[in-house]
């Protein structure tokens, strides 16, 4: 027992050494510390700069969208019936007529051509447009109103 005794005696540090061991230790925790706050800020400040470079992008489709938008609006004014009509009717062109078309026919292609002009305005507009869709509300008021009076007088 002795000998162990008189080996601990022969281990044991000197008061400055033992000083000097904590202080060490507690520099490693401090810059540990350090190192992860410096982590985590860089981390947030990526972070941050990615939101920021988002809503610039999202900034950026919108102005986009709305650029978009402003064009098809122009596409569509300068497409429209009226302006191409009109555009066509100051380059020398006018509507053609029956006696006007010429169809040629191919050996091999369908005989019953797909296209069939309409004759006059009313044929095209009822060609477009289907008949549930050209009854104004009051009409279909007074027309559904007319129905049920009539289905009840003669119950």
């Amino acid at each position: 027992m002795n000998k162990i005794t008189n080996l601990f005696q022969t281990y044991r540090q000197a008061a400055w050494r033992t000083q000097r061991q904590w202080i060490g230790l507690a520099l490693i925790l401090v810059v540990v510390t350090v190192m992860v706050a410096g982590g985590y800020l860089n981390i947030t400040a990526h972070t941050a700069l990615a939101g920021r470079e988002i809503q610039r992008i999202r900034g950026e489709i919108t102005d986009n969208e709305q650029i978009n938008a402003d064009q098809e609006l122009k596409i569509a004014s300068l497409t429209s019936t009226e302006v191409m009509q009109e555009r066509a009717g100051t380059m020398g062109f006018n509507p053609a007529g029956l006696d006007e078309l010429t169809y040629i026919y191919i050996t091999g292609y369908p005989q019953e051509p797909d296209f069939r002009p309409a004759v006059g305005e009313k044929a095209i507009i009822s060609s477009l447009i289907r008949p549930e869709y050209t009854e104004s509300l009051l009409e279909w008021f007074g027309r559904t109103l007319v129905t049920t009076s009539l289905a009840g007088a003669q119950q």
